[in-house]
């Protein structure tokens, strides 16, 4: 715990100048100490910056004349973000920061995406906007600790509702830096998807038995932002192995629904040349928001209403073959480079609603999935074929016998057991 961090503010220094201010007067009457860096590119501010607009331009081999010069506000603020992100990970390399807090509209927030986006897991990171949680934010571009919040009437000027606002982002990322327990690394993670217990279960019994051969686990909850994060931590290099058990946000991005992790969904293992098992638990329903108009597309199916949130949609057999066919493209697609992949069809079903006499039961298109899976799938991909449920334990005995084989084949590091 460090009682004395300090953390860089990012904005723009000219249009922003009574905000940023106001937050580092925040920040220093805590205790922390504050860099201001300035990522305007056409005013000059009112007060003195640590990183000005031409540090920030210098960083990507320009000057601020050549990115103004650019004549398109969307080509500026791209330079601008890259010098921004090259400066950030500098400072935190010489460590010389703690913690980063990005302020802006929709411009500033583009930008604060793509410098909290390259910062590792466990570096505090907040960013005040006023599009916060707005579905204009992709998934696959926010990080997976970022915190936000929403700065309300804070447009132009300083006022009560917009500094109520900032301060507690200001508190929000000191308070993260002061008390944050990063990552140590000490044990090799293991990535497994899945739903919550109600659904999917064999997590229960793999986490402990990988955790006694020298593993830690990390469970990513398939609901579109879980599956993007541990894609992102993927690609970052911090997870050595993925059980990808919950393709549901596959499906679902198939199948247009917004409850998915982007278009790249299960493409990270292949990308990173890390191993990865698959089976697909939850491709039988389709997500849909509860709390809007059920689409047209959707309507006269059964449904299973999980919670205020989220409503279920049976997929069609239709569908279920078209997940296959996405599922074992993407598999190929990571065996192709590189990656030891293996697929597992779970013939005795998908999800906890889908057995026998279960609610959403449907013997013909269980079937017509797990027959499309087996016959779409690529030679370069292991396949096991299994009577068992998902939530079975021979389920999970499987999954553990592939492992231990990457294990024996010398695919994963070395672990003190």
């Amino acid at each position: 715990m460090k009682s004395n961090p300090t953390i860089l503010i990012a904005g723009t220094a000219d249009t922003k100048a009574d905000e940023i201010i106001y937050m580092k007067d925040c920040l220093s009457g805590q205790g922390a100490g504050v860099l201001v860096m300035d990522v305007g590119v056409l005013g000059d501010p009112s007060f003195d910056v640590d990183i000005s607009k031409h540090d920030v331009a210098a960083a990507v081999g320009m000057d601020n004349a050549q990115i103004s010069g650019l004549g398109d506000e969307n080509d500026a603020m791209i330079k601008t973000a890259e010098g921004a992100t090259i400066i950030t990970l500098t400072l935190l390399q010489e460590r010389k920061i703690d913690g980063v807090i990005i302020l802006g509209g929709t411009m500033g927030t583009d930008l604060a995406l793509e410098v909290t986006c390259a910062l590792p897991l466990g570096v505090p990171k907040v960013v005040v906007s006023t599009v916060s949680f707005s579905p204009l934010l992709p998934p696959e571009r926010i990080a997976p600790d970022l915190m936000m919040i929403l700065w309300a009437g804070g447009l132009y000027g300083l006022n009560s509702i917009c500094k109520s606002s900032l301060s507690q982002a200001c508190g929000a990322v000191l308070g993260a830096a002061r008390a944050v327990e990063a990552p140590v690394g000490d044990r090799p993670v293991v990535a497994i998807s899945s739903l919550g217990k109600s659904s999917l279960k064999y997590m229960v019994t793999l986490k402990p038995e990988l955790e006694k051969r020298g593993f830690e686990v990390a469970i990513f909850h398939a609901t579109g932002m879980g599956g993007r994060a541990m894609e992102f931590l993927i690609r970052q290099k911090k997870i050595v192995a993925v059980l990808d058990f919950a393709l549901v946000e596959v499906s679902n991005q198939l199948m247009g629904s917004p409850v998915n992790a982007g278009a790249d969904r299960m493409e990270a293992a292949g990308a990173a040349g890390i191993p990865c098992m698959a089976a697909p638990g939850g491709v039988d329903l389709i997500d849909a928001q509860a709390s809007q108009d059920i689409p047209e597309h959707l309507q006269d199916r059964d449904f299973h209403q999980h919670n205020r949130l989220i409503t279920c949609a049976m997929m069609t057999t239709e569908e279920r073959r078209q997940s296959a066919q996405q599922i074992t493209r993407k598999l190929a697609h990571n065996a192709a480079a590189g990656s030891d992949v293996t697929l597992i069809v779970p013939r005795g079903g998908v999800d906890e609603w889908d057995r026998e006499g279960g609610d959403l039961n449907d013997a013909e298109g269980l079937g017509a999935l797990c027959a499309e899976l087996v016959d779409s799938n690529d030679p370069a991909v292991h396949l096991i074929e299994t009577d068992a449920h998902i939530n079975d334990p021979a389920f999970a005995k499987i999954a553990l016998g592939v492992f231990d084989r990457w294990i024996e084949d010398g695919l994963l590091p070395a672990t003190k057991t």
